[in-house]
């Protein structure tokens, strides 16, 4: 009986219950999601080689005939070796199996075979170790384009394939969810000739076509989404803020604002005295006084009578906020609070009583902000920082605090405001983002750009060093902190033998430096009478906030840290930062690294350590010595990496591409939104039958937010 669709995977064969679990891992359970588990990247398996002119160091396929029985010999305990020499014409091939012992019964003395691997030669013979092999003309997994899948641990991609080759047949039963008119208007392929060709491609014309189809149509949904989201949220009823003079505002601060951060405080005051609510990002590189323009709405929303509130990712970084808006907004009579998750329950309680009653006129804060039992009086405005450390979800959590049942009417606000009335929304975030990228990621938001630094700041030095340099790079962290600076060194891993899950870096896993063995090293042997101190994700949220802290107050003079330290306090004392297998790290991320020093008066610098041989590597940070606008990296990092690894982790609350390449289908990405605005122009509530499976899939691409589009 052929499987279903919707069957589970064990009823595939080869599946059983502990593997189906390892599958589940890659959000594989049903037949179906296979379909749909694209590959990453194809092998040209066509070309057949002979033995003698098959290049060296490739993968690649050779035909030849078994000229023994495989031979077995167990070497130890664990492991087990089946060898087996092939010929063809032109010379013999020594093949090496370790622990198939299956080889042993599949190949046969005298019978011809294509075998795919990588050839070596080790003194006068040729050899190739673990080959995929199948008889000549089969061509299941050789003479053709294989497939090669996003992978996770005990799940092979020769598994992979054979499981979505067994679930193939079902792409006849799919249903075309896009509409026929957007098919055709767009040259699209079929459904069921594009999941057959994206996995096992005829050819590179069927792989194309495949490929753009998918494409599209994952581009196309996403579109409708978020143009729905964008036009519901337009269509909200808001508060609309009466203006005030900035200069008011502007008095209150230390340092005379950049001209874009004026013109970003403009368009903030537009938003805010609209009557729909304000959904704004503001983008600006390390250092470019976004929080002065998160003040100045907070400021503004205050002396109309509302309530502001700050969400950020970690306790030291809400303090650092609440310490400045404190010494900024006091002056001026606002009155502003903290809530995090360490308060004790006196204060807790205090605070929330404080919110509530309107006693608190801007709060910042972590997630407690959204844990229950928090009322606001008059939330008028939420603004987020760090945009990408937060979902679509937790900033609509917020939001929805706004509009708690039985608030009182929002007194000196606009009559119409009222308790049903949604916030405003500013969201921040110090991770410069392409343009191109940013019409997808931000697509339901304004976006507002900072790209003007303060005067007066002096730009961080940039060095790439090899190992050979590390006792100078010793040197010079001692250098900086006798003259009484601080240091960062940060490194890849938590604890030896961990790998990261790094981008183009070719350091070993066995080579990355770990923090744990790494900061007991230094303090012994390297440093032995400085402070030095650990932070990194495994420990304990407080010990996390602890060691933080005890940096920012100077306590601890050298920080060894993992990239935990990537959103963090500021502390101007720092003027150097360290990252070992600087090569392991995307572009972007390193420049967000970097943004960890030159806070302060003095210069600073960051050394990026790298064993690497690899040209492109090299390449890479090479570009982040060169420059230090944020911009310009991230449209570099885009165009090496794609935009799959752009955040390092899917945190930004959106549907991840499985397909598109954002530096590469820009044509198809503006088709796809053309496409999108024309039907929902046509059909804005996609209640016509034939745009009901649209719909559909737009609430099944946005299931981890549903209050999206429910």
């Amino acid at each position: 009986m052929p499987i279903t669709p919707d069957a589970p995977l064990t009823e595939c064969s080869g599946v059983g219950e502990e593997r189906a679990k390892k599958l589940a891992k890659l959000g594989l359970e049903r037949v179906s999601s296979l379909l749909f588990h694209y590959p990453r990247d194809y092998e040209d398996r066509r070309q057949v080689y002979t033995a003698r002119d098959a290049p060296l160091g490739q993968r690649v396929c050779i035909s030849a005939t078994a000229a023994e029985h495989p031979r077995r010999a167990r070497i130890r305990k664990g492991l087990e070796l089946v060898q087996v020499k092939v010929v063809d014409n032109t010379g013999a091939l020594h093949l090496t199996f370790f622990n198939q012992g299956y080889v042993d019964r599949a190949i046969r003395a005298g019978e011809e075979y294509v075998f795919y691997g990588t050839v070596e030669e080790q003194g006068r013979r040729r050899t190739m170790a673990n080959p995929i092999f199948e008889r000549v003309g089969q061509g299941t997994v050789t003479g053709r384009i294989m497939p090669v899948y996003p992978l996770t641990a005990g799940i092979s991609n020769h598994l992979m394939a054979s499981l979505t080759r067994q679930a193939l047949p079902c792409a006849a039963s799919l249903p075309e969810t896009l509409p026929q008119q957007i098919r055709q208007g767009h040259s699209l392929a079929a459904l069921e000739f594009s999941i057959k060709n994206i996995h096992f491609p005829e050819d590179e014309e069927a792989l194309s076509l495949a490929r753009r189809r998918l494409t599209f149509e994952e581009l196309f949904y996403l579109s409708v989404g978020l143009t729905r989201l964008k036009s519901r949220r337009a269509g909200e009823e808001g508060v609309p803020l009466p203006s005030r003079p900035m200069e008011e505002f502007l008095a209150l601060l230390p340092f005379a604002p950049t001209g874009a951060q004026r013109r970003v405080m403009e368009e903030v005051a537009r938003d805010l005295s609209a009557p729909r609510p304000m959904n704004r990002l503001i983008q600006g590189d390390v250092g470019s006084g976004k929080t002065a323009v998160a003040a100045f709405a907070g400021w503004l929303c205050a002396k109309s009578g509302g309530q502001a509130a700050l969400m950020a990712p970690t306790e030291v970084l809400a303090e650092q906020h609440y310490r400045s808006l404190s010494a900024l907004l006091a002056p001026a009579g606002v009155r502003v609070g903290l809530l995090t998750g360490s308060l004790g329950a006196a204060e807790k309680k205090r605070v929330r009583k404080a919110l509530a009653e309107g006693e608190i006129d801007f709060v910042a804060g972590t997630h407690a902000l959204i844990s229950d039992g928090v009322e606001f009086h008059r939330l008028s405005l939420m603004v987020a920082d760090e945009q990408h450390r937060f979902g679509v979800a937790q900033r609509a959590a917020l939001a929805a605090k706004g509009a708690t049942p039985g608030t009182p009417p929002q007194a000196g606000l606009a009559a119409k405001g009222g308790a049903s009335a949604a916030p405003h929304v500013l969201v921040m975030s110090a991770t410069p983002i392409p343009r191109t990228l940013a019409l997808i990621i931000y697509g339901d938001l304004d976006v507002s750009v900072i790209d003007q630094l303060p005067p007066g700041r002096t730009p961080v030095e940039t060095y790439v060093v090899g190992e050979d340099k590390r006792a100078r790079m010793y040197g010079f962290v001692r250098k900086q902190v006798e003259a009484g600076r601080q240091a960062y060194i940060i490194c890849p891993a938590v604890e030896d033998g961990a790998g990261l899950d790094g981008p183009e870096g070719d350091s070993p896993a066995m080579d990355l430096k770990a923090v744990k063995s790494y900061a007991e090293n230094l303090q012994i042997n390297v440093f032995p009478d400085l402070r030095l101190g650990i932070l990194h994700g495994k420990m304990k949220p407080k010990e996390k906030e602890a060691a933080m802290a005890a940096f920012a107050k100077g306590e601890i003079q050298v920080l060894v840290a993992t990239t935990v330290v990537e959103v963090g306090v500021d502390v101007p004392n720092a003027s150097l930062i360290v990252i070992e297998n600087a090569d392991r790290f995307g572009l972007s991320q390193l420049h967000q690294l970097r943004g960890r020093v030159g806070r302060g008066k003095h210069q600073s610098y960051c050394v990026l350590i790298t064993a690497t041989r690899n040209p492109d590597s090299m390449a890479r940070l090479r570009t982040l010595a060169s420059t230090t606008d944020g911009f310009k990296i991230s449209e570099e990092d885009l165009k090496l990496r794609g935009p799959g690894d752009f955040f390092g982790s899917r945190q930004h609350g959106l549907p991840q591409l499985k397909l598109a390449d954002l530096a590469g289908d820009m044509r198809l990405l503006s088709e796809a939104q053309e496409a999108a605005r024309e039907l929902l122009e046509d059909d804005p509530d996609l209640s016509k039958a034939e745009n009901r499976p649209v719909l559909q899939r737009v609430r099944r691409l946005f299931a981890d937010t549903p209050d999206i589009f429910n």
